[in-house]
């Protein structure tokens, strides 16, 4: 009969290309309304000639196979979500405390002055770190000398390079050696408050916004303080 070759042949498609198939409210077809397919179908086969066992086995295994995987699908979508949400409840547990990531510039008490580290990747010489103020103006520098490779830590006292108090603020720190005899960048690792945190976004990382404006991913944190 044409009526249950044209149900059949429609089923079988949908089964099959299941993501493709739209309803007339524009979302996809789901297992009920392909079960009610498998009824149709059953419905108006001929009933002198009914559809073969071994088709109709496959159609169930098919119906099947896509219950199970959305239902997989929904199951990772809710792990997925507990996990973000877990992931945000650990991070808001961060705010306000001080944690050491790698960064350029950091609010800083100078009247209790500030410890960092710098990564040197390999025997280093004439090592340094600049500091400077908002206005770019260099407050101090502090000689690291020769350096092996690996983290060096440096300390600075809060005070300008004739000795005075600096005021507090949000500084820069430029860490640079020579490496086989050039001058080469170095990065720098410096404590900071976190200040409040942002949620990721379609499976994105978690950022922590910290005091002075800036922002790094949470993964990024390298030591994380009181």
């Amino acid at each position: 009969m044409a009526v249950e070759n044209d149900v059949s042949a429609n089923f079988i498609n949908k089964l099959q290309n299941p993501t493709a198939t739209k309803t007339n409210s524009g979302e996809a077809l789901g297992k009920d309304a392909f079960l009610q397919l498998l009824v149709t179908q059953m419905k108006n086969q001929n009933p002198l000639d009914p559809q073969d066992n071994t088709a109709f086995v496959a159609q169930l295994a098919q119906f099947s196979s896509l219950e199970s995987m959305q239902n997989l699908t929904s199951t990772v979508s809710t792990i997925g979500a507990n996990y973000q949400s877990s992931q945000a409840l650990q991070a808001s547990s961060l705010v306000g405390r001080s944690v050491i990531v790698e960064t350029g510039s950091t609010v800083v008490d100078t009247a209790k002055g500030m410890t960092g580290s710098i990564v040197v990747p390999s025997s280093a010489s004439a090592t340094t770190v600049q500091i400077f103020d908002t206005n770019k103006n260099l407050v101090n520098t502090i000689d690291l000398g020769t350096q092996p490779a690996g983290n060096t830590s440096f300390s600075w006292d809060g005070t300008n390079s004739d000795g005075t108090p600096a005021a507090a603020g949000t500084y820069s720190f430029v860490a640079s050696g020579s490496i086989e005899g050039k001058g080469t960048s170095l990065a720098t690792y410096l404590p900071a408050t976190v200040s409040s945190v942002k949620t990721a976004v379609a499976g994105g990382e978690m950022t922590l916004n910290l005091a002075g404006g800036s922002s790094i991913a949470l993964s990024k944190v390298q030591t994380i303080g009181i």
